[in-house]
């Protein structure tokens, strides 16, 4: 369980920083991060950082191909999870068991 949320935790604030030296960089027009590797990070996990440092710093959310591409790899997501749970493998018994002390 704990082994889980530390995943979790760690993913989503990789992807916050991530977006934030970003920023940073745009702001000082120096080399970019890609937006394929902001995009492919937040697919393995980094969503909700993603989201929040889109947010906190106001960092490509005035690009509707950028937002339109996260809103594309978060139906993506939720795809695999209903494919997922349509095959057995991910249930909320399992999420449980993630969750237990």
């Amino acid at each position: 369980m704990m082994l889980s949320i530390c995943i979790f935790v760690v993913f989503n604030g990789l992807s916050l920083g991530v977006f934030g030296l970003d920023k940073y960089r745009s702001i000082r027009h120096q080399r970019r991060i890609s937006e394929s590797f902001l995009l492919t990070i937040t697919f393995f996990g980094g969503t909700i950082g993603a989201l929040l440092g889109m947010l906190i710093f106001r960092h490509k959310v005035a690009k509707l191909s950028f937002i339109l591409k996260i809103i594309l790899v978060i139906l993506l997501q939720v795809m695999i999870l209903y494919g997922l749970y349509r095959l057995g493998l991910f249930s909320v018994k399992n999420i449980s068991i993630l969750f237990r002390n």
